[in-house]
């Protein structure tokens, strides 16, 4: 069992976890991530890693309620305990010094390009981020993602806070700038690192992103997180979730990611009505 050391809100519907695990704070490396179960009945699910302590042992991850295990593990409280946290998984983020490298995070991935942002700027790289939510009210870790940034660009859809628009309007303008971009590291919702991908590509400029197909196990054996990647047949839990988004096959993984959306929404609603008898 893995105890919660710290269980926060950070805006509506999206929260951070400190976890005690301190073998995994111990070898975590940016861009991995960890497959959790809530209790021995519960689904895999994976998260990715957001921090760690190695001193005090802890695992930070940070995640958005989207169906019945996310909403079942927002339940959870400080002391509380979960039955499973297996990682690090994954291959880390590729990290050297590139020269100007823009991270794009979307929505709450803000969390996830945290530390790889703060370990591109050790290795020396010019840093400049960007990262963009619906609103004002989904703003969080701002202040976290600037301290580790050389520069930092804030987009709101609605325009409520910030500068309104999407992520890829100031990424284009990054690359028609007089200033030579290295390298791109987008991470957040599917359809927004295929289009960063899409605006990045006609600079030649290579574009890193980080895939979410469904997965179960983390290992490899399941297959169920393939994707296309240059037209071979990938798995995204052992040779990712780091890849090219030039040569992503989106349409394959927007297929893949919606096959189980039907049992996802009886699942829901089974467990809202549970609690609610």
């Amino acid at each position: 069992m893995y105890k919660i050391l710290l269980a926060q809100d950070l805006v509506p519907n999206i929260h951070l976890f400190k976890i005690a695990a301190p073998a995994i704070a111990e070898k975590a490396q940016p861009g991995q991530f960890v497959v959790i179960r809530i209790d021995e009945i519960g689904e895999r699910i994976p998260l990715t890693i957001a921090d760690w302590d190695r001193d005090e042992g802890s695992v930070t991850i940070v995640f958005m309620e989207v169906g019945t295990t996310t909403h079942k593990l927002a339940l959870l409280q400080t002391g509380d305990f979960i039955a499973d946290f297996i990682g690090p998984l994954g291959l880390p983020t590729h990290i050297e010094k590139f020269g100007t490298v823009v991270c794009v995070a979307g929505g709450f991935a803000v969390a996830t390009i945290m530390p790889i942002a703060r370990a591109m700027r050790q290795k020396g790289n010019k840093v400049i981020s960007i990262m963009g939510a619906r609103n004002k009210g989904l703003i969080f870790w701002e202040d976290e993602l600037r301290s580790v940034s050389d520069q930092l660009i804030v987009t709101t859809d609605d325009g409520s806070y910030a500068r309104k628009g999407l992520v890829t309007e100031p990424l284009k303008e990054l690359l028609e700038g007089e200033e030579k971009v290295d390298r791109v590291i987008a991470i957040g919702p599917s359809i927004m690192m295929k289009f960063c991908a899409k605006t990045t590509e006609p600079f030649g400029v290579k574009t890193i992103v980080s895939l979410n197909p469904i997965m179960v196990d983390g290992t490899g054996m399941c297959g169920c997180c393939r994707v296309s990647v240059g037209g071979v047949t990938k798995f995204a839990c052992v040779d990712g979730p780091d890849f090219d988004g030039h040569q992503v096959d989106w349409e394959l993984l927007f297929a893949r990611q919606r096959i189980y959306l039907d049992e996802e929404k009886r699942s829901f609603e089974q467990w809202q009505r549970s609690i609610h008898r």
